[in-house]
C-alpha cells in the first residue's frame, strides 16, 4: 500500500540477562524490601502520596551511587541501552547518555501509580525484581490522543501500533525502556495474598 508510517514510538521490552537472574533477583528484592524497612522519610512521603505502597523516588532516589547490587543493575542494563539508541538513531557524540535516577517502588493491595512521564530526562525504565501472580503490567499511553478528532472505533484485534493504549505484562526479571515523555500508569494491583510487586525504575539523561 502506498501508505506512509511516521512519529514511531518506540517501547523496548527484554529479558535484563541470560543467567542467574533469579539470584540477582532476591539479592535485589532483599535490598528493596530492606530499604522500605530503613528509610523513614521515604515511607512518609508513600504514606501521603501512594498509598498502599513504597517508593524511595522523593528520598533515595540514586540508588546505583550507594549500593554495588544497583551498581550492578545499571552495569547489566548498558547493553540494553545501547540497544534502545541504536534504533531511535540518537546521536549521542559529545556526552554521555548518563543514569541519573534509580529508585525502588513496592506496591500492595490497594496501590496505583497514577499516568505520569518523567520530565527532564530523556530514556526511562523499569526492571521487574517480584511480581505476584495476575499483578498489572505498565500501559503506555498514545502521546497523540487528545488530537483524536471523530476517530471511527477501532477493530477488534487491531494492531498494537493503532490502539490509544498499550499494556505490557509485567514478568520478574524482564525490563522496560520507553523515552521519558511517554505518559505510562500502572493500574491498581488487586491481591488479597499480600503479595508485594517489586520493582526498579531509573531514568538515563544526555544533557
Amino acid at each position: 500500500m502506498p501508505l506512509i508510517e511516521c512519529f514511531a514510538t518506540r517501547i523496548y521490552s527484554a529479558r535484563l540477562m541470560r543467567a542467574a537472574a533469579q539470584s540477582f533477583n532476591r539479592a535485589l528484592r532483599d535490598e528493596c524490601l530492606q530499604l522500605e524497612r530503613d528509610d523513614a522519610a521515604g515511607r512518609r512521603w508513600s504514606a501521603r502520596n501512594y498509598p498502599g505502597g513504597y517508593t524511595s523516588y522523593a528520598s533515595v532516589h540514586r540508588l546505583q551511587k550507594l549500593s554495588p547490587t544497583f551498581a550492578a543493575l545499571e552495569h547489566k542494563l548498558e547493553r540494553h541501552v545501547r540497544a534502545f539508541v541504536a534504533a531511535a538513531q540518537w546521536d549521542l557524540a559529545g556526552r554521555p547518555l548518563s543514569m541519573t535516577d534509580c529508585w525502588v517502588n513496592i506496591m500492595r493491595s490497594g496501590a496505583a501509580h497514577a499516568a505520569h512521564l518523567h520530565p527532564l530526562s530523556s530514556l526511562s525504565g523499569t526492571y521487574y525484581v517480584a511480581i505476584p501472580a495476575g499483578a498489572p503490567g505498565i500501559k503506555f499511553e498514545d502521546p497523540r490522543l487528545e488530537r483524536f478528532m471523530a476517530a471511527p472505533p477501532l477493530k477488534a484485534g487491531a494492531a498494537a501500533r493503532n490502539r490509544p493504549w498499550l499494556t505490557l505484562g509485567a514478568r520478574p526479571g524482564s525490563l522496560v525502556l520507553f523515552e521519558s515523555w511517554l505518559r505510562h500508569e500502572v493500574p491498581r494491583l488487586r491481591d488479597g495474598r499480600g503479595a508485594e510487586r517489586v520493582s526498579v525504575s531509573f531514568n538515563y539523561s544526555w544533557f
